[in-house]
């Protein structure tokens, strides 16, 4: 049988496209975005797409359930928040097809704004939640998942990590089978949530839940592995593979693939047949505290801890006190802290806004978060997606009722975080009236998370021409009667155009309008910068934009061929003039 090569991601979409799902809907966010980013080499039988933001993906995965295929929404952990309203409710209703969001939880914030435990979400709402530890299990809990949202008439979260979502395994491919899709019927009672059916729903949903944890003691998702009698681990996801390198040969394992509802008869069964048992686990007690609940004794977080991702090396330490030895290499690791890109259209308006100690800038989630760190520091706050504008306008209104009206405010937020949840914010400022400017940085692309096409880009998920949406259409439609596009790259033009919105007898918003270098479709006329060292006096003014492309050397500026763009912000600020394109 072959065998393919396939991260997490990888092998959940071809978990999903073997499952017979018919549609898929999802905002990117790492680590999740590689699943639908493999999505559309099937869409001869799958349709997937890029949403606006998480919630809207989940109501048009929710919505293609109850029309009767199998469909698929994916977000890392954070987008469940925004996508939790309508979870919670599908909850209740149960579904039509098979439905199944995927939440990517990113223990140790490599890419994230918290560390949050997403297993909560799964026992709060009342789903059923699979934790698959490698890409086979990824692409076979995949479609056991699809069975098991069917057969309990249910949404199933599938929840993966980073270390799981990016690790490649070998993967083993089967055909797909699509279930037969029903006529579809109207069903009032089952699918409209009116306080009164929603009544009658909950027992239901407490039922299911119960069959679903017996069925949970019997399946093949959880398995026993017997070595000994002295010591016995529980343990699911990716803590199961640490553990199962770190612990004695003689430990005896309980793998849960099915965590909520936990099969607690069968782990009664296993914890009686050892003496010590364990539970291992990454972030919060989710186990550990259900069990001991359950009146069964074991160990747990006491040992390992509750902050970050964990690893062969630290369990180890913290279980046994056993500290690998480090080998000294000869090469000390440099620090490299995350920086805007060369040329990044971002840097000119955040050079701008630094240059104002009276201004306030309540920033976003996007690269354009980088505009927060050394030598720029012109960002005040970031919160969450879309939180530029609103957070701005709670400081506009606290400044405005406590008399600092020194403070001028400006909530600032990408292209695509505009789509996804930046335009209720926008409505927000104009219908309360807020002293705020909002901005848009738009660079015609999703960036952080890799690239991805967003209403405004032109082009969907599939590689299809979209109607581009017109920014400034949208802010004018809500009442910015003066709109303001400008090309951060002119540092004159972006500070006239700052100058202008604060000034403007009118409701403003200014638009900061580039494309990322970085996109491939776009094509750039580069040509690099240069600085006559006869020229410059060694002022490391060119240090204040913050670009990694510009050192000093010998008292002097230099700039790195290699990583210059040409996008002469640096010349702009130069004194001296001593920064020029090369001929």
């Amino acid at each position: 049988m072959d065998k393919f090569l396939l991260s997490g991601n990888e092998a959940i979409a071809r978990g999903a496209y073997e499952a017979g799902v018919k549609v898929a809907s999802a905002y990117p966010g790492t680590p999740s975005t590689e699943i639908f980013e493999n999505l559309p080499q099937y869409r001869d039988d799958l349709y997937s797409e890029w949403a606006p933001n998480e919630k809207v993906a989940t109501e048009v995965a929710y919505g293609a359930c109850l029309a009767g295929v199998r469909s698929l929404t994916a977000m890392k952990h954070v987008g469940v928040n925004v996508a939790a309203d309508p979870l919670f409710t599908a909850a209740y209703n149960g579904v039509g097809g098979g439905f199944v969001m995927v939440s990517a939880d990113d223990p140790s914030m490599h890419s994230s704004q918290n560390e949050q435990d997403n297993r909560h979400y799964a026992r709060a709402a009342k789903i059923a939640m699979l934790e698959p530890s490698d890409s086979q299990e990824c692409l076979d809990f995949t479609k056991a998942a699809y069975e098991i949202s069917e057969q309990f008439d249910m949404p199933v979260m599938l929840r993966i990590t980073t270390r799981v979502a990016h690790s490649k395994s070998l993967v083993h491919f089967s055909e797909r089978q699509e279930p037969p899709v029903p006529e579809y019927r109207r069903n009032v009672r089952k699918n409209v949530c009116t306080p009164a059916n929603a009544y009658l729903n909950h027992p239901k949903v407490e039922e299911n839940l119960k069959k679903l944890e017996q069925w949970g003691c019997s399946s093949s998702l959880n398995r026993i592995e017997m070595a000994g009698t002295k010591v016995g681990v529980i343990s699911a996801s990716i803590a199961y593979e640490y553990a199962k390198e770190v612990f004695p040969k003689d430990t005896s394992f309980l793998k849960l693939g099915l965590t909520n509802p936990l099969p607690m008869d069968l782990i009664r069964d296993f914890a009686a047949k050892v003496e010590t048992l364990y539970v291992i686990e990454e972030l919060d007690p989710f186990m550990e505290e259900q069990i001991k609940a359950a009146g069964i004794a074991c160990k747990g977080k006491e040992l390992t801890g509750l902050l970050y991702e964990m690893n062969p090396q630290l369990l180890k330490e913290r279980l046994f006190g056993v500290k690998d030895p480090s080998v000294d290499v000869g090469v000390a690791a440099v620090s490299r802290p995350p920086v805007l890109c060369p040329g990044c259209p971002h840097r000119g308006f955040f050079y701008t806004m630094s240059r104002h100690k009276d201004f306030v800038v309540a920033g976003d989630i996007g690269c354009y978060t980088l505009g927060a760190a050394p030598p720029l520091n012109a960002i005040d706050s970031v919160i969450c997606m879309g939180g530029g504008f609103t957070v701005a306008m709670g400081m506009a209104k606290a400044f405005e009722m406590s008399g600092q009206t020194d403070k001028k405010v400006f909530g600032v937020l990408g292209d695509s975080t505009f789509f996804h949840s930046g335009m209720t914010g926008a409505a927000e400022i104009a219908y309360n009236q807020g002293n705020v400017i909002p901005v848009v940085l738009d660079n015609h692309i999703t960036g952080m998370t890799g690239h991805q096409d967003n209403p405004g880009s032109g082009y969907t998920l599939q590689g299809e021409i979209a109607d581009a949406l017109k920014i400034e259409d949208i802010l004018r439609a809500y009442g910015f009667k003066n709109v303001i596009i400008v090309d951060p790259q002119d540092l004159k033009a972006m500070e006239a155009a700052v100058q202008e919105a604060l000034a403007s007898p009118v409701r403003a918003a200014i638009i900061v309008r580039r494309p990322c270098l970085l996109i491939k479709r776009v094509k750039h006329e580069l040509s690099l910068c240069k600085v006559d060292a006869a020229k410059c006096i060694g002022c490391k003014k060119c240090l204040g934009v913050g670009c990694p492309a510009i050192m000093v050397r010998d008292k002097k500026a230099v700039i790195d061929a290699n990583q210059c763009v040409g996008c002469t912000v640096c010349a702009q600020v130069c004194p001296m003039g001593a920064i020029g394109k090369e001929a």
